[in-house]
């Protein structure tokens, strides 16, 4: 029993990496990993697995997720782009800010972005709570909520005083990848794949996944999304390309049991959003649930993954080092990330 629940959810790991523990699964990215990361490494060769931030452009589900806003910096009523001090010197310089949204192109979920109602105090209420029994209002501080840690609070932006991706950064987010390739198997079909089929595809493909691997699932959509030219389909984006079937009970007990660390894909959610047709789940994105909640497991959405797995694919190789820390931006749930793959 820690401070913050009195009983855990059903399947989680709440307390097995310590009453306070805020990385989750990347307490699996030990030293160990990391060597065997860097022995994958045979050629030299790195991939940029980040789309540009300013796509897939557009309002895609109005979401608000909007491309990057730059803009040059003012000081002194005084534009600072190819700006000159004064005649007296050569320099010129630029200097520029940015609004984007954490969210919108690549990037990794934190563990405060998804919670559930769940009764963590068995006093027959459910409270809004996250990952290892962190709350809502307490340490996920939502707007016109004070609090002395919340960052920015003076303004009333909410924050993450527990569980912010500064927690993530600080790990460093460097591992073995693994590639698995839906998008050879299914190509643009809107499959729900389920844990049978995703052990067919590991076994044709002989991917083997263990404790600690980063997984990376290659769909083809995000590659899709590039020849958009910011322009997004969406009949194309929803109705095309496989995704994961969050309500395939053998498919998150194998995401639980194969310990994997983190779990990426480069579609918007790894899981299919709505889920399988006709089949009513008590979370909306149940695989969500599972990993960020349950499990403390990040999810990335949006990678790049189509040059990696085609380089891999064409050297019958799966397995590559990853070096994918998000932006070091204290209580924030979410975060562009550029993950970068060496082969």
């Amino acid at each position: 029993m820690t401070e913050r629940w009195k009983r855990r959810p059903k399947g989680s790991n709440w307390g097995d990496f310590g009453k306070d523990d805020q990385r989750g699964r990347l307490n699996f990215l030990n030293p160990e990993k990391v060597l065997q990361a860097v022995a994958e490494v045979k050629e030299g060769k790195v991939f940029c697995l980040s789309m540009p931030l300013d796509y897939p452009g557009g309002n895609y589900h109005q979401l608000n997720r909007l491309p990057p806003l730059i803009r040059p910096m003012v000081r002194n009523n005084r534009v600072i782009y190819n700006y000159r001090k004064d005649a007296t010197h050569t320099d010129v310089v630029c200097d520029d800010s940015v609004l984007f949204s954490n969210q919108a192109s690549t990037h990794w979920d934190a563990l405060a972005h998804v919670g559930s109602a769940f009764d963590a105090d068995v006093d027959g209420i459910a409270e809004k709570v996250y990952y290892n029994g962190y709350r809502a209002d307490e340490h996920i501080i939502g707007p016109n909520n004070d609090h002395p840690n919340v960052h920015s609070s003076e303004n009333g932006i909410p924050g993450a005083v527990a569980l912010g991706i500064e927690n993530m950064a600080t790990t460093g987010v460097q591992g073995r990848g693994v590639m698995i390739d839906l998008h050879a198997a299914y190509g643009r079909e809107r499959k729900f794949v389920g844990y049978n089929d995703l052990m067919r595809i590991c076994e044709a493909d002989h991917v083997k996944v263990e404790k600690g691997d980063m997984v990376c699932l290659h769909t083809g959509l995000a590659g899709a999304l590039m020849k958009m030219n910011k322009d997004p389909d969406i009949d194309t984006l929803e109705n095309s390309f496989p995704v994961l079937d969050g309500a395939d009970e053998r498919l998150l007990q194998w995401i639980d049991e194969s310990g994997l660390a983190v779990l990426v894909a480069d579609n918007f959610a790894v899981e299919g959003v709505p889920g399988r047709p006709n089949v009513k789940t008590p979370a909306f994105e149940p695989l969500h649930e599972l990993c960020i909640f349950k499990l403390g497991i990040h999810i990335g959405e949006l990678w790049y993954l189509s040059s990696l797995n085609a380089w891999l694919r064409e050297h019958r190789r799966f397995r590559f080092l990853l070096t994918a820390p998000p932006l070091c931006l204290p209580g924030a749930v979410g975060s562009p990330v550029t993950p970068v793959a060496t082969v």
